[in-house]
C-alpha cells in the first residue's frame, strides 16, 4: 500500500477554509431571511395601500357632500328657511 502524504495546513489556511465553509453555509440562510423580510414589507405596503384607498373613497364622498351643501341653491334654501332674503345692493366684492 502506498503511504498517503498528510498535508499540514497552516493556521491561515485553516482560517480561510473555515471562513469559506461558513460563507457557503450562511449564504442560503441570508437569502431566505432577506426574502422573508421583503415579503413582510410588501404585505405591510399592501395593507397601507388598502387603507389609503378606503380613506380616499371616504374623502371623495365627503367632498361631494361638502359641494352639495355649499351649492348656491342649497344656501338659498337654508336662507329662506331662516327668513333671510337676497339683496344684491348689500353685497360688497373685495379684491
Amino acid at each position: 500500500m502506498a503511504k498517503q502524504k498528510k498535508v499540514k495546513l497552516s493556521g491561515v489556511d485553516k482560517f480561510m477554509i473555515t471562513i469559506l465553509v461558513s460563507l457557503a453555509l450562511l449564504t442560503p440562510l441570508i437569502v431566505v431571511l432577506s426574502k422573508s423580510i421583503l415579503s413582510r414589507s410588501n404585505i405591510e405596503v399592501e395593507k397601507i395601500k388598502s387603507k389609503v384607498e378606503k380613506q380616499e373613497t371616504i374623502n371623495e364622498s365627503l367632498m361631494m357632500k361638502i359641494n352639495e351643501l355649499a351649492s348656491l341653491s342649497n344656501i338659498q334654501d337654508v336662507a329662506k328657511e331662516f327668513g333671510l332674503s337676497y339683496i344684491n345692493d348689500n353685497i360688497i366684492v373685495i379684491k
